[in-house]
């Protein structure tokens, strides 16, 4: 976190599932790029727009940054998720006064759900084959 000019920079560490995110909030007006590309080309679905931005609009400093996120592993959604953690995490560097909103909306809590592994002996995670008595 360093000081440039009167306002701050983020860099933060955002997880969910397997997804992975690094984001960096930077001082300007809202543009949103996720691994290169706009908001709007990375995640087509509107969900996960509204996902990404939601500690932004929380926070009311949407205009305020600029947010460069790379993220990597698991599927489109559990990516969203892993931006929206980061970047929540990010405006808690920048701007200690968030964490209450941030906190009563539950965006600095990490989803700890993950997928449960296969068993040996068993169709899936749960599943077993079929039980034949003779």
């Amino acid at each position: 976190m360093a000081n440039v000019g009167t306002a701050k920079r983020g860099c933060s560490t955002g997880r969910r599932k397997t997804a992975s995110a690094r984001v960096w909030l930077i001082p300007g007006t809202g543009k949103i790029t996720v691994n290169k590309l706009t908001l709007h080309e990375y995640f087509k679905r509107p969900s996960s727009e509204t996902l990404v931005t939601q500690p932004l609009v929380l926070t009311t400093s949407d205009a305020k940054f600029d947010v460069i996120a790379t993220v990597r592993g698991s599927g489109l959604s559990s990516q969203a998720g892993a931006v929206r953690h980061g970047i929540a995490r990010a405006l808690l560097r920048v701007n200690p006064e968030f964490r209450r909103t941030l906190k009563k909306s539950g965006l600095l809590t990490r989803d700890s759900r993950m997928k449960e592994r296969k068993k040996y002996g068993q169709k899936g995670a749960r599943k077993k084959f079929q039980f034949s008595k003779r």
